[in-house]
């Protein structure tokens, strides 16, 4: 799923985001790049009305920011490791810097859930998560992801 979904260009290492507001913006254009976000004002708003809801700061330095929303037909994702740890409300009160970024059409749980469930068994290796954070560019990044 996640070679399905994901390309090098839609992982990135050495994110400058300082703030919440800053990473989920810069995974958003990421995100645009692909050109099937059709209207990324109403992706953002809905990624922010989720964010209010409930924070998608998880444990271990992961966030997962991500919406339910009219701006795609198809599921999106991509991941993003920042420099700097940054705040975000996460459940272990935790800074992340390891974020993932989905936006799904409403109505449509299959994939997201699938990618989020690959996502996850991943990351739950400690190992893994350093060499996430560890990894040199994005092509490093990539492999790790899908290989």
């Amino acid at each position: 799923m996640l070679k399905e979904v994901l390309t090098q260009e839609l992982v990135s290492v050495g994110l400058s985001a300082r703030t919440k507001e800053d990473v989920i913006n810069a995974l958003l254009d990421m995100l645009c790049t692909t050109g099937k976000v059709k209207d990324r004002a109403t992706a953002l708003q809905d990624i922010l009305a989720n964010e209010e809801r409930m924070s998608t700061g998880l444990e271990q330095g992961i966030a997962i920011p991500h919406a339910k929303t009219e701006a795609v037909e198809e599921m999106v994702a991509c991941v993003a490791v920042t420099e700097h740890r940054i705040d975000f409300e996460s459940v272990d009160h935790k800074p992340a810097h390891i974020f993932i970024m989905t936006l799904s059409p409403k109505g449509q749980t299959g994939p997201h859930m699938k990618f989020l469930a690959e996502v996850s068994r991943l990351l739950k290796d400690k190992k893994m998560r350093r060499n996430v954070v560890e990894a040199g560019d994005s092509a490093e990044l990539y492999a790790l992801l899908t290989d």
